[in-house]
């Protein structure tokens, strides 16, 4: 058996008022794969991530999800197919984006309601399910305000994974998040993992992305220059804007 390849982009682009963010850029990630991209800020890291799961519609370029095409050429796929390819992709903000008038149960079950059109029973027992895995299935009844930070993201992830996504994609998932916190995130990013789910996290974490990613894509002012296997493309970069880039980040850390 080949390959398979759960997302393919080809020579995507995007501007805003004139100012291109993404520029023709093409990437794949396989099934199981954890793939982080890593960059400075405003490099156009998020943009692509919003792209991908259609939260932003893309000049140029084509995006396959899963063997589905969502756009060609910059043409999207009927409405009707459009919202199947896109309830393929799992989307994880930095900022949680919970439901602050919900419960966590149904911040959960909401989505697979309306969405998957599943039984409120089923809903509820998925939603259960995830929050056992999370390890905060006693926080069902909790609102978001009650949560610490980390509680939020694992709420957010079980969000996501409720709907049952081929891929899921993080946007900077840690960055809310003081360093105990984060620690708690990676270790459920870890375990999603080890069960071959497909990932592409967005993340300033040089260290969680050394630990968790099995390949790296360093992103520049719109484009990729370098990428590689994660500990190779961190600790020995070969292009000169990701040697320094890293180098400040490294410089950063060294400070008092």
């Amino acid at each position: 058996m080949g390959v398979v390849y759960i997302v393919n982009v080809e020579n995507l682009s995007k501007s805003f008022d004139g100012l291109a963010v993404l520029k023709n850029i093409s990437f794949s990630v396989k099934q199981g794969e954890v793939a982080a991209i890593i960059g400075p800020s405003g490099s156009g890291k998020s943009t692509l991530l919003r792209c991908v799961t259609h939260l932003e519609t893309v000049d140029t370029g084509s995006i396959t999800i899963d063997g589905d095409a969502m756009t060609q050429d910059g043409v999207y796929a009927p409405a009707a197919a459009l919202r199947k390819i896109c309830l393929k992709v799992g989307l994880v903000f930095q900022n949680f984006n919970l439901f602050p008038h919900f419960s966590v149960l149904r911040n959960i079950t909401e989505a697979q309601i309306h969405v998957l059109k599943r039984e409120r029973a089923e809903a509820e027992q998925r939603a259960r399910e995830l929050l056992a895995k999370m390890g905060i299935l006693e926080k069902a009844a909790a609102y978001p305000c009650q949560l610490s930070g980390g509680q939020q993201q694992r709420v957010s992830i079980a969000r996501a994974l409720a709907l049952d996504p081929r891929i899921l994609f993080f946007d900077e998932p840690t960055s809310a998040l003081d360093p105990e916190l984060t620690a708690e995130i990676l270790r459920v990013i870890r375990r999603l993992a080890a069960e071959n789910m497909t990932m592409v996290i967005v993340t300033h974490e040089m260290n969680f992305a050394r630990e968790v990613a099995d390949r790296v894509l360093f992103m520049d002012g719109g484009v990729f220059i370098e990428e590689g296997p994660a500990a190779s493309v961190i600790d020995n970069p070969q292009a000169e804007r990701a040697k320094l880039f890293l180098q400040n980040l490294s410089g950063d850390k060294h400070e008092t």
